[in-house]
């Protein structure tokens, strides 16, 4: 595990705060952390999705993007959700039901499709584990609203194509990386069931930060590393300094102090 991790701590320009650590592995934060774990993985999902469909594919490939997505999405966006009903479906639903179209004018589609294709399949999957995990324990799906975290990241997205593109393969490499440095921290201070999973997670999310970062470089035809190393400093600053609330990828919690 120590190896796997390596890269990931050379990448992160910080690891995460003891402060952190210390209120996740609190029992009353463990309801919270999964609701919001769960909730990163569909975005996570969605997101890779926005990009094979923005550059990568023609428009009759998005429906076959949009048709994949939809069971999850009918299941987060409905009032009247029943997890055991979704759970019940198998893994049928999470199967592309036709092979994408490439777009001839842009030289990366392939590749993206190759790499994001994937990792929206076991981001799907990963769902459904921690789904399973929270149904197993009495636990309700909710939506949860974007942390500090993301939006941050996304306010130093370039607005022009490529570096838009570039940018967000940047920050998309950055949230898995912190993904999987805190499945780390983190699963030593769980139960057995979920320490086990968490580290199970490990190999994939370090290999989705590598695809978007290895995407990001393809793409631009100078040196990512300033884009990264200003990257780095944004995300390092998000997960040090104090967040008021209290997220799978928020910053230091801010501690109650009473006189």
């Amino acid at each position: 595990m120590q190896q796997l991790l390596a890269p990931i701590y050379s990448f992160l320009q910080c690891e995460t705060p003891d402060s952190w650590i210390e209120e996740a592995k609190k029992p009353e934060q463990l309801k919270g952390l999964l609701i919001d774990h769960c909730n990163c993985e569909l975005k996570a999902a969605q997101t890779a999705m926005f990009l094979v469909r923005k550059y990568a594919i023609d428009k009759q490939s998005g429906q076959l993007l949009l048709d994949w997505a939809k069971p999850y999405e009918n299941f987060v966006y409905i009032k009247n959700r029943d997890i055991g009903v979704f759970l019940s479906k198998g893994s049928k639903k999470n199967e592309l039901s036709g092979e994408l179209v490439a777009r001839k004018d842009f030289a990366h589609s392939d590749d993206l499709i190759q790499k994001m294709v994937r990792l929206i399949k076991e981001e799907f999957h990963h769902f459904e584990q921690v789904l399973e995990i929270m149904h197993s324990r009495g636990i309700e799906y909710q939506n949860v609203r974007a942390g500090r975290y993301a939006k941050g990241m996304m306010k130093q997205v370039r607005t022009h194509e490529p570096a838009t593109l570039i940018d967000k393969l940047i920050v998309g490499a950055f949230i898995e990386a912190r993904s999987c440095e805190r499945f780390a921290k983190l699963a030593p201070y769980l139960d057995d069931e979920l320490k086990k999973f968490y580290i199970s997670l490990l190999r994939s999310e370090a290999r989705h930060y590598q695809d978007y970062l290895k995407l990001a470089q393809a793409i631009s035809v100078t040196d990512i590393g300033d884009r990264v190393a200003h990257f780095a400093a944004v995300e390092a600053q998000l997960i040090c300094s104090t967040d008021q609330d209290f997220k799978f990828h928020s910053g230091a919690p801010v501690l109650n102090v009473t006189a």
